[in-house]
């Protein structure tokens, strides 16, 4: 494509995405041609693992929740999410989770993109878990157990539907009002096809028969709902509410009983169900698997875990998700979020009281420039 005539041309404007871009993105390619996509580009970064310089994320924790930052970069692209995780925000009428991110140019440090997360965050965490069932769960599992039916939980249903062929999904959720939300998403929607949803009376019922169980609770507290005697063999547990310290979903005994993956190991010793387990329990980073240099499960009786925090990489695979996408469907806005200076090393020249008319109406162009 000429860049000439997209929306990026000029080399200081920003390609801003709203909540309702990316829907866009979402709704123009299908969301199961969205998750594909997006999932592939979360295993084309884990494939290149080493070529990442990373870091855990800086988190400010309050009494009602945590606001984080979470950057990386390669040798070519900087990015960063900035999230939160509000438990009680429902009740105010605001989301539990809000994010934004940013993806810039490594030899100039220009922002190529600001974008919404929060919709992207759902996306891209049901294609993590996605790419590490397929690489973790039994080949022939049809069946998932879904715990916690809040933001996320259609996302996850979605993506285990369509990348894993799950079959049937048996959903929990303490307030039943959001069970009902879910399966009236899901219900006679064409994105569901095929797919069976049953509500099931306690924890228990549910992971009853599954082959995976995936966990997606929101309160921040140690919990455990799931349990070591809840376990049947080849089963896979995908672990993803437990996200910040003393937030927690599963036993430790369940982790004693299975081979334990994980994205970022120093981040997920702090903030995944691991934090319960002492520094040298052995654990097997997610990227060694898809790589083949490590092996996943051993036997199809094993019990597997993927103990997922949610890791800047995946941020930084969205975001070149959408940023391609955004370009090939020609959706978003470029916007001057950084000055564009007549002169570069003169920054003042923007409020110099003294500036000529000229002067002032050029920078004022510069500023307000579009392409």
């Amino acid at each position: 494509m000429n860049t000439a005539t997209t929306p990026t041309a000029n080399r200081t404007n920003t390609l801003f995405l709203s909540p309702i871009d990316v829907a866009g993105i979402i709704g123009r390619q299908g969301i199961a041609a969205a998750l594909q996509g997006m999932a592939a580009y979360i295993r084309q970064d884990f494939l290149r693992w080493q070529s990442f310089d990373k870091a855990a994320r800086v988190a400010s924790h309050s009494a009602d929740g945590v606001i984080e930052l979470m950057p990386i970069a390669d040798a070519s692209r900087y990015a960063f999410k900035y999230v939160n995780g509000h438990p009680k925000n429902t009740a105010k009428g605001l989301s539990t989770v809000m994010a934004f991110g940013v993806l810039a140019d490594v030899a100039t440090g220009t922002p190529l993109l600001l974008s919404e997360m929060t919709l992207t965050t759902a996306l891209r965490t049901a294609a993590t878990s996605a790419v590490a069932a397929r690489a973790l769960a039994r080949p022939d599992s049809r069946v998932m157990a879904l715990i916690g039916n809040g933001a996320q939980s259609e996302f996850q249903a979605l993506a285990f539907h369509h990348l894993l062929d799950i079959e049937e999904i048996r959903l929990y959720d303490i307030d039943p009002a959001a069970t009902a939300k879910l399966r009236h998403n899901l219900q006679n929607n064409p994105d569901a096809a095929g797919l069976r949803l049953t509500a099931c009376a306690s924890i228990r019922d549910a992971v009853r028969g599954a082959d995976i169980v995936t966990t997606i609770t929101a309160d921040k507290t140690n919990a455990a709902i799931i349990t070591a005697d809840m376990l049947a063999p080849g089963m896979h547990v995908n672990g993803v509410g437990g996200d910040c310290p003393g937030k927690t979903e599963i036993h430790p005994d369940v982790l004693r009983a299975a081979k334990v993956f994980v994205e970022f190991e120093p981040q997920t010793r702090i903030e995944g169900d691991l934090q319960h387990l002492p520094t040298d329990f052995a654990v097997t980073e997610l990227w060694q698997v898809l790589a083949g240099k490590l092996p996943g499960r051993d036997n199809a009786d094993q019990v597997t875990m993927f103990d997922s925090v949610g890791f800047a990489m995946e941020d930084f695979s969205a975001l070149r998700y959408l940023y391609d996408q955004a370009q090939v469907l020609r959706l978003g806005a470029p916007i001057a979020l950084m000055a564009q200076l007549p002169n570069p090393k003169d920054l003042y020249q923007l409020i110099r009281p003294a500036a000529s008319p000229s002067e002032r109406a050029s920078a004022r162009v510069a500023l307000t420039e579009t392409v």
